[in-house]
């Protein structure tokens, strides 16, 4: 398929699915034209991009775990996989500690003001 189905079936623009290229993300052959053309599997694996994009992960670690995905697009457990999503998950953690803290001195400060009115 050329790039503009993929982008309409993946609802992703032109200009990210070449960015996906350019990073090593996603490939695609090209015609003789000039234009690309992408295969079947090209449309699984922008929805497997764009989840592991949700998830935080940067692309560079999203090119590494990519190989690692069967056909129904799950990951197996292959060299750096476990270690790089538990990094990732610690990470979330940490930040998620951080804006609990903020949340309560935010609401505390708020409880605080208006007992002083």
């Amino acid at each position: 398929m050329l790039i503009g189905e993929l982008a309409s079936r993946t609802r992703t623009s032109e200009r990210l699915l070449r960015y996906y290229e350019r990073v090593g993300l996603l490939s695609a052959e090209r015609r003789t034209n000039g234009y690309r053309e992408y295969d079947a599997a090209a449309e699984q694996r922008v929805g497997q991009i764009r989840a592991l994009l949700v998830a935080g992960l940067s692309t560079r670690v999203i090119r590494q775990l990519l190989p690692c995905t069967v056909d129904d697009g799950v990951l197996r457990a292959c060299p750096g996989v476990l270690p790089a999503l538990r990094d990732r998950l610690a990470e979330l953690d940490r930040r998620a500690a951080a804006l609990d803290t903020a949340r309560d001195v935010l609401r505390r400060t708020i409880e605080e003001t208006e007992q002083s009115r």
